[in-house]
């Protein structure tokens, strides 16, 4: 199995950010809130805000 990490301080993956979000948290802080990713050195917020995007979509 093949895991992306988005959140390399907190090593959190795509799939977590996913779920977060499918479970209602639509904003980089809100993810943060919930899964720790993106709360730190902040490098990973771009791709958290994508992953937001992306999964609004589908």
């Amino acid at each position: 199995m093949f895991l992306m990490y988005v959140c390399l301080c907190h090593g959190i993956t795509r799939q977590t950010v996913v779920a977060a979000t499918l479970d209602g948290a639509s904003t980089t802080k809100k993810v943060a809130m919930a899964t720790s990713a993106g709360a730190d050195c902040g490098r990973c917020r771009r791709h958290i805000q994508e992953i937001i995007k992306a999964t609004r979509i589908s």
